[in-house]
């Protein structure tokens, strides 16, 4: 098929991007290497809303953040994806940093964002009370808020391909022809793509695919950042998102409330050389420890139930890269998307919709775009009587398959067959909760491959956790 849009990268920025194309009469397909969407940084990453506060007035940051946040909120609304305006705090620790306070606020309120306050180290306490004695001064943003970053991009990607964008996963981009009909993408394993116009989302790859395309013009420096994820037993400890003065390297290690319930903490922030640096380190962990505690002294460490590192792309420019290249007629970059991309990730979209249609794209609305989904957490909303009634009505909802989330067979089926589908355990984890929980994947793990096997018709042997060859069994005995 000849696409007017062809799409590469389906993280959050190429997913809200197909969101936002596919309310107009369009063809539209989007190019994902991974076995699944969220994947790479869209699902390892802080999961912030970010205020506003931080970005230099006059960049792209500043300007698509202020304005994206609230049009996140009405997306996550839209999308049924779990998110909270919690509102953060970043804290100063003595004199020094009371000035960065100072300097944060000012350029908060140049970047027009409202609501802004300065705290004293009690009035803060009196909101959070398990801070540290020695926060003393702090600046209070009451916009900001959590969101679970995977499920959006999930959310996203599934209301494109309700609305008929197509999504092509296991398509690694090995070459990029530019030619009279627009371009022809190549992937690794020999299958083609044809489109008129080509959108670089690629994140950590962005540069690779430019190169590529014969637009070679910027670098990605891949920036890793580890966490720690404690257990929902202690996810009510603070209720806000809790910063320490940013530096040059980024915002700084956190402690927030996640919108599942968890605890987080982290991220570090250090080069590395390649975007598959996602290993955790000791000495990395050892300080995500180290800072979250000077800030929250009474963290249970002994309730940390996994640890995970997300890959960022950044460029030592600083700035998101959002223009159409000026060698190669067609294409747009939407690259060195790092923070506060998530909570830009709407606003970029619309940025790149105006951009396109510069271009020469053509957009005509549709007479009927679908803006909302269906509540893959409606289930577990529901009252007992309720629950009841629809276990009447489909009994798979009455098998639990994950005892520590509290996760049913229904919920596993539903999530492998609905757009996009799940076609891995990672995935299914992605979709539901199974397997997030204390065990993380140890009991329900063989009752979701046997799901998985029985609705992609495959034997459990070829079942994955992440696709490629991460097989699960090996093979049988006997």
């Amino acid at each position: 098929m000849n696409y007017d849009v062809i799409v590469v990268g389906a993280g959050v920025i190429g997913g809200m991007l197909a969101r936002e194309l596919s309310r107009y009469q369009l063809s539209l397909c989007l190019l994902e290497k991974e076995n699944d969407v969220a994947r790479g940084a869209s699902a390892a990453n802080s999961g912030i809303i970010h205020g506003g506060y931080d970005p230099e007035s006059g960049t792209l940051k500043a300007q698509l953040n202020t304005c994206g946040v609230s049009l996140l909120y009405r997306a996550a609304k839209e999308l049924k994806v779990p998110h909270r305006n919690n509102g953060s705090m970043v804290c100063a620790f003595g004199a020094e940093e009371e000035e960065q306070i100072r300097i944060l606020y000012d350029r908060g309120v140049e970047n027009g964002i409202w609501g802004l306050r300065i705290l004293t180290g009690a009035e803060v306490r009196a909101m959070e009370p398990s801070l540290s004695e020695n926060v003393t001064l702090a600046l209070w943003v009451p916009t900001a808020g959590i969101i679970s970053p995977y499920e959006l991009n999930l959310a996203a990607v599934g209301n494109a391909m309700d609305n008929g964008a197509h999504l092509k996963c296991n398509f690694r981009v090995s070459k990029i022809e530019p030619n009279k009909e627009g371009f022809l993408v190549t992937s690794a394993d020999g299958e083609t793509v044809q489109g008129r116009f080509l959108v670089n989302c690629a994140g950590a790859f962005s540069d690779e695919i430019a190169s590529l395309a014969g637009d070679d013009f910027f670098r990605i420096c891949p920036r890793a950042g580890e966490y720690l994820l404690l257990d929902q037993e202690v996810g009510a400890m603070v209720s806000h998102t809790i910063f320490r003065v940013p530096t040059k390297a980024g915002k700084g290690i956190l402690v927030t409330p996640t919108a599942d319930g968890n605890l987080l903490l982290g991220p570090t922030a250090d080069q590395v050389k390649s975007p598959f640096d996602t290993q955790t380190t000791a000495q990395g962990l050892e300080k995500v420890k180290k800072e979250a505690l000077s800030m929250v002294p009474s963290i249970p460490l002994s309730k940390v139930i996994t640890s995970f590192t997300g890959v960022r792309a950044s460029t030592s420019s600083g700035d998101f890269i959002i223009q159409s290249s000026a060698r190669v007629e067609g294409l747009l970059h939407l690259a060195a998307i790092d923070s506060p991309g998530l909570t830009c990730c709407v606003s970029i979209a619309r940025r790149a919709v105006r951009e396109l249609e510069q271009m020469g794209l053509c957009l005509d609305k549709k007479e009927k775009w679908i803006a909302t989904r269906e509540d893959p957490r409606a289930f577990q909303d529901l009252s007992i009587q309720e629950k009841n009634a629809w276990i009447q009505r489909d009994p798979s909802y009455g098998r639990i398959v994950c005892r520590c989330e509290k996760i049913s067979e229904g919920e596993i089926l539903n999530a492998i067959r609905q757009n996009p589908p799940a076609r891995d355990l990672d995935g299914v984890k992605r979709r539901t909760r199974s397997g997030m929980g204390r065990c993380q994947g140890g009991f329900c793990a063989p009752h979701v491959m046997r799901l998985l096997g029985a609705e992609l018709e495959i034997p459990q042997e070829e079942v994955t956790k992440s696709g490629g060859g991460s097989v699960m069994i090996k093979g049988r005995i006997g």
